[in-house]
């Protein structure tokens, strides 16, 4: 059963806009006909299949011409074939000019013909936009957030994370019209407000986010995000001890918030009071070194890396994680993806089997299994 993993550089097949993709040609060639079960990275607990699709075309091609093609290249998403170059040896490491790859067409099939687990597709493309909005990648995710949105345009979740994407990209005007939809239709959202706030606040407009903000804090005083940002905004305005009360107030209902404790030692230290300063900032370190041991952590880290397409790193990070949770089959199956992105298949294997020893209902582990035996 053959599978194809997709990264956020490949949105457009994710959306469905592209059908074509370029891979290293593998022990067993696809063929015409085959049919393909296609993921986004194969590493989310939540993982669902992103489409299946049956092949309609498979040209061999050798990198050496692969290289000189800037139309094949641009199909895949990438600017030229010299893009293309450096993304495939920086991927695959030591290619030769021999090298053979599969340049692979395919038709989506429509949810009623799938063989696996069905999808629900608006779950699906938000989680895949969060997933991009996480890692950093906004143009994408806005990308992914627009297309949620054109099959819920009333969905209050996709406006306020269109919304946030928009600030990421600095259209904060554009921004603050979607908080405004979204709160026409939940006016008492604390969290949208405080977004708004945030928002006007990088537009340069500081009444604004005051007000904006109060409304938040007003349907909820007690929220650590809210006072934190309220502490934020007058710090902006010179208001130096009033923010240092909120920034108090922010630690007293979360005493583990590392942005207060941050903040306040950078307030406390432009005051002048140093001592004060340094312990607010072994506290910021002392718990944010408290995450960093947290094996979820590391195992994020290591779906951020993958995503990448930095292969090795992402196998330290869930070797790390593994270390703090040997038994948890997720962090397993996900070792094995970066194996098997390594063309290890044999160690690979050892690791799917280890996660299905842990939970043999581990769907993922199973089909990735499956792709390993058919590649050793």
């Amino acid at each position: 059963m053959p599978i194809l993993s997709f990264s956020s550089r490949q949105i457009d097949l994710i959306t469905g806009e592209k059908n074509m993709t370029i891979r290293k040609l593998w022990k067993k060639p696809l063929r015409v006909g085959d049919r393909l079960h296609c993921y986004w990275n194969l590493v989310s607990k939540e993982r669902q299949k992103v489409f299946e699709a049956e092949v309609t075309r498979v040209d061999i091609i050798k990198f050496k011409d692969l290289i000189k093609d800037d139309k094949i290249a641009r199909e895949d998403g990438f600017k030229d074939a010299k893009e293309l170059k450096m993304e495939f040896k920086r991927i695959y490491g030591e290619i030769d000019d021999e090298t053979e790859f599969q340049v692979i067409k395919f038709k989506r099939l429509p949810v009623e013909e799938w063989e696996g687990e069905k999808i629900d597709q608006k779950a699906m493309v938000i989680q895949k936009a969060d997933i991009l909005f996480d890692l950093g990648k906004y143009k994408e995710s806005k990308t992914c957030y627009n297309a949620a949105l054109k099959l819920d345009p009333e969905n209050v979740y996709i406006l306020n994370r269109l919304a946030d994407n928009l600030t990421r990209l600095g259209k904060f005007q554009k921004a603050i019209e979607y908080y405004d939809k979204a709160l026409k239709l939940e006016p008492e959202n604390e969290y949208i407000w405080n977004n708004r706030a945030i928002t006007l606040l990088n537009a340069g407009d500081i009444k604004g986010a005051l007000d904006s903000n109060k409304k938040a804090l007003k349907i909820n005083p007690k929220d650590p995000l809210i006072l934190y940002w309220h502490g934020i905004i007058l710090e902006v305005m010179g208001k130096k001890e009033e923010a240092l009360k909120y920034y108090d107030k922010t630690i007293q209902v979360d005493d583990k918030n590392v942005g207060a404790w941050n903040a306040k030692g950078d307030l406390l230290s432009e005051l002048g009071r140093k001592e004060e300063a340094i312990e607010s900032y072994e506290n910021a370190l002392k718990f944010a070194l408290e995450d960093d041991e947290s094996a979820t952590l590391w195992n994020r880290k290591g779906n951020a890396l993958l995503e990448l397409g930095e292969f090795k790193e992402a196998l330290k990070c869930y070797e790390k994680a593994l270390e703090l949770e040997p038994e948890n089959d997720v962090f397993w199956s996900n070792r094995g993806v970066a194996l098997l992105e390594l063309n290890l298949f044999e160690e690979a294997l050892e690791s799917f089997n280890r996660a299905l020893r842990i939970n043999p209902k581990n769907e993922d582990a199973k089909i990735l299994k499956e792709e390993c035996l058919e590649n050793l």
